[in-house]
């Protein structure tokens, strides 16, 4: 696979941006996935592009797992949470880069949304074991890839990673500049 390349912090803002909504809307995206009462785990969620619409939806008696590598995505990401009322459904934390250090979450996850992330990954295998590990039976993941950053092969491969750890494609979704697959756990 090619040289690794994490998001730097401060394009954070700019993948907040309300313009972005026009292209990839988190409500159209996540609504047919996601329900009250849900766990909901989100690696790399940045500034909260798509947390703060998953807590909408996870209502207060579901929970948001956002793990990231980068404190200051972080610390963007709880500022936007608490003005918006929603940090009390967020579990903010940052991650070491070989691990979500996710054992508190083992079997509980019911869906996972993995945006724009995998290919940032040291490993994709690993992250597929980790997610696979912290989610329920018949859990769910979103799996999106920008199409400008993942070749067909690539996502390709990173969908026969997943399968290696349980999870199998039941879907492809259209998703605005990228590729896309709901992975189920068996």
């Amino acid at each position: 696979m090619p040289t690794r390349h994490v998001c730097p912090w401060w394009a954070g803002y700019f993948l907040t941006s309300p313009i972005r909504k026009l292209r990839q809307d988190p409500s159209r995206i996540l609504s047919p996935l996601v329900r009250a009462g849900m766990i909901v785990l989100e690696p790399g969620p940045g500034m909260g592009f798509f947390t703060l619409e998953l807590a909408r939806l996870v209502g207060p008696e579901g929970r948001v797992v956002a793990v990231d590598v980068q404190p200051k995505m972080i610390a963007g990401l709880r500022r936007r949470a608490e003005r918006a009322g929603l940090l009390d459904r967020i579990d903010v934390r940052v991650a070491p880069e070989s691990t979500m250090a996710l054992e508190a979450w083992e079997g509980a996850v019911d869906f996972v949304l993995a945006f724009a992330v995998v290919h940032e990954m040291p490993s994709a295998a690993t992250f597929f074991a980790e997610a696979a590990r912290a989610m329920k039976r018949g859990a769910r993941m979103l799996l999106v890839e920008p199409a400008g950053h993942v070749s067909q092969d690539r996502f390709g491969k990173e969908l026969a990673l997943a399968a290696e750890a349980g999870l199998a494609a039941v879907d492809r979704p259209n998703v605005a500049s990228s590729r896309a697959a709901v992975l189920q756990k068996s």
